[in-house]
C-alpha cells in the first residue's frame, strides 16, 4: 500500500502545483488586464486633450480669417467712399455751370439742394465705421 499512499501524495502535490500555477496565470491575467486598462485609459485621455487643442487651433483661424475679412470690407468701402465722392464731384463740376442759368428761385433750390447733399454724404461718412479710418 505504500505505493498508492506515494500515488496520492504526488497526486496531492500535482494538484497543488497545478493550482499554484492557475492561481500565477489568473494573477498575471489581471495584472496584464489591468495595465491594459491603464494604456486604454492613457490613450483616451490623449484623444480627448487633442481635440480640445484642434478647437482652439480652429477659432484662432477663424478669428484671423475673420479679421482679414473685416479689413478687406473696410479697404471696400473706403474706396467705394473714395470713388462716390469722384462722381459726386464731377456730376456737380459738370452741372455747375447749369445753376448760374437758372432763375433766381430755382437758383435758390439749387444751392439749397447742393447744401442738402454734402450734409447728407457727411452724414453717410460718420455712419459707416471703418477701421483704415
Amino acid at each position: 500500500m505504500p505505493e498508492i499512499n506515494t500515488d496520492i501524495t504526488k497526486a496531492a502535490k500535482d494538484i497543488a502545483n497545478v493550482a499554484k500555477d492557475a492561481t500565477y496565470v489568473v494573477i498575471g491575467a489581471g495584472v496584464l488586464g489591468y495595465q491594459q486598462a491603464q494604456v486604454h485609459r492613457q490613450e483616451l485621455a490623449r484623444r480627448l486633450a487633442d481635440p480640445k487643442s484642434g478647437i482652439e487651433h480652429g477659432v484662432a483661424t477663424v478669428r484671423t480669417d475673420l479679421s482679414e475679412a473685416v479689413h478687406n470690407v473696410d479697404a471696400k468701402v473706403d474706396g467705394l467712399m473714395e470713388r462716390m465722392e469722384e462722381i459726386i464731384g464731377r456730376v456737380e463740376a459738370v452741372f455747375a455751370p447749369f445753376e448760374d442759368r437758372l432763375p433766381h428761385q430755382a437758383r435758390g433750390l439749387a444751392k439749397q439742394a447742393h447744401v442738402q447733399a454734402k450734409e447728407a454724404r457727411s452724414q453717410l461718412r460718420t455712419l459707416i465705421p471703418t477701421t483704415a479710418g
